[in-house]
């Protein structure tokens, strides 16, 4: 009975701290070994202005999307590439095409999302670390000398990320309107005479990505939390199947901060349901 219980108070210490999976870990695809340990959110750097890193991205055969203010003295370009496009295209996968760039011209830094650590949390069992791995050493390329972020997380625990027991994993979208891609992508332009749409990535006939803008009020969280991770703005809205989707901003706002904790994310409890509110408004 004494193992029993054992047992039983460690796999909800692992639920409870979010790491525990939904599902067996895959072989590495593409004959190339997955990491074993910890895997930084972010590759930071030294800083250059915005106009800089761009021509770096773009010299390295990157996509640059655009460029948005997340943060007040903070810029984060939107970037892609083949690989992640079609990655992205993949049913449920939209989320991985595109990767950010953070410059913070007040730290004097940047920081850029790691495609290891966000390609295992989005694309999950369907991960291939040989594509992603070289989107990585094409980022490391461009921009010499970076660092692993102090945010990590083991790598066999993103594929079944939560934040905590009652918190949403990836696939637990919040729906924000329905109705054909076109009209529906129709609604996000015209709302505030398209204001508010930071990015537009066509995947397939059938899917859009959009980066969109939130409310003033909302999108102060970032600062209240850290700025230096304030590339996770814009916010991410995918178009697909007849809906307009975000991921949770509970699950959306742990994977991007992966050193919150839970006195910290219940100081912006509220900022889930407001940016619900903000990104439900133009698909009325």
């Amino acid at each position: 009975m004494k193992k029993l219980l054992t047992l039983v108070f460690s796999v909800a210490v692992l639920s409870f701290c979010g790491c525990a999976e939904k599902g067996a870990q895959v072989q590495a695809a593409g004959g190339v070994a997955e990491p074993t340990g910890d895997v930084s959110t972010y590759l930071r750097g030294a800083y250059i202005s915005a106009s800089d890193a761009e021509a770096k991205l773009k010299a390295a055969g990157f996509e640059v999307l655009s460029t948005f203010e997340s943060v007040k003295d903070g810029k984060t370009i939107a970037f892609t590439c083949p690989t992640l496009k079609a990655e992205g295209a993949k049913p449920n996968r939209a989320n991985v095409a595109v990767m950010r760039l953070f410059v913070d011209e007040q730290d004097k830094v940047i920081a850029i999302t790691n495609p290891v650590y966000f390609g295992k949390a989005y694309m999950q069992k369907e991960y291939n670390h040989a594509l992603f791995s070289k989107v990585k050493a094409k980022i490391e390329s461009a921009f010499p000398s970076l660092k692993d972020s102090e945010d990590k997380m083991s790598f066999s625990n993103l594929a079944g990320f939560h934040f905590m027991i009652g918190m949403p994993y990836y696939e637990d979208v919040e729906v924000l309107g329905e109705g054909t891609t076109a009209e529906l992508i129709a609604k996000a332009k015209n709302y505030k005479k398209g204001a508010d749409v930071a990015f537009e990535l066509k995947l397939s006939d059938d899917t859009t990505l959009l980066g969109y803008a939130l409310g003033g009020g909302t999108k102060r969280f970032v600062s209240k939390i850290g700025r230096q991770n304030a590339g996770l703005m814009p916010y991410p809205i995918v178009i697909s199947g007849g809906k307009a989707t975000m991921v949770k901003a509970e699950y959306y706002i742990a994977l991007s901060y992966p050193l919150l904790t839970m006195m910290e994310f219940g100081g912006i409890a509220s900022v889930p349901g407001d940016i619900i509110k903000d990104l439900n408004k133009p698909f009325k």
